[in-house]
């Protein structure tokens, strides 16, 4: 047993040995992006107004996100109304969350310049990260507030059948560190 620990021990001290001994940075091949702070991918989800794991909190909360009610509409048993409510506000957040990731791309570019123009500064980089994280803060309020807005929507048992489509269902623990069956 001991002899098993002390292998273990010695091989992961080989391999953090190892990953330490690459001097490639982890970021490597990234200078060539647009955007060196953000992917593609994540540009172009900005762009159009994905949800991009903004808003867990709400999700995984039993607070239902719109397009996934949408994708679960038949299970969900939306009535007509619940369906176009739904998409309003679906339309509604993705609209907003768009016009937002969009300003927010900008700072992105903006801050990218101004390092490699050499031109940042203490104040204008303070300014930008500013921007950039009040922006950064809307776009996570869209997604949020749509949960928010998406729960009063729907009733208590479509919120629980949801949860069980989503595969939320049982045990979780509550901000009061204690363990709920839901």
């Amino acid at each position: 047993m001991k002899l098993t620990i002390y292998i273990g021990v010695v091989a992961l001290s080989l391999l953090s040995v190892l990953a330490w001994a690459d001097p490639a940075s982890l970021y490597a091949g990234q200078q060539t992006r647009d955007i060196k702070a953000l992917s593609g991918q994540e540009v172009q989800d900005y762009l159009d107004g994905k949800g991009m794991g903004l808003a867990k909190a709400a999700e995984l909360n039993r607070y239902p996100g719109p397009a996934h009610v949408l994708e679960l509409a038949a299970p969900l048993n939306l009535s007509a109304e619940q369906k176009q409510r739904t998409q309003d506000l679906f339309n509604r957040m993705q609209k907003k969350a768009a016009n937002l990731g969009r300003l927010l791309v900008e700072e992105e570019q903006k801050l990218d310049r101004l390092f490699s123009t050499r031109t940042v500064t203490h104040e204008t980089l303070s300014a930008a990260l500013e921007r950039i994280g009040k922006l950064q803060g809307e776009v996570r309020f869209a997604h949020l507030e749509a949960h928010l807005s998406q729960a009063e929507i729907l009733s208590a048992t479509q919120i629980a059948r949801y949860v069980e489509l989503r595969g939320y269902a049982g045990q979780a623990t509550g901000h009061d560190g204690q363990s709920h069956k839901h």
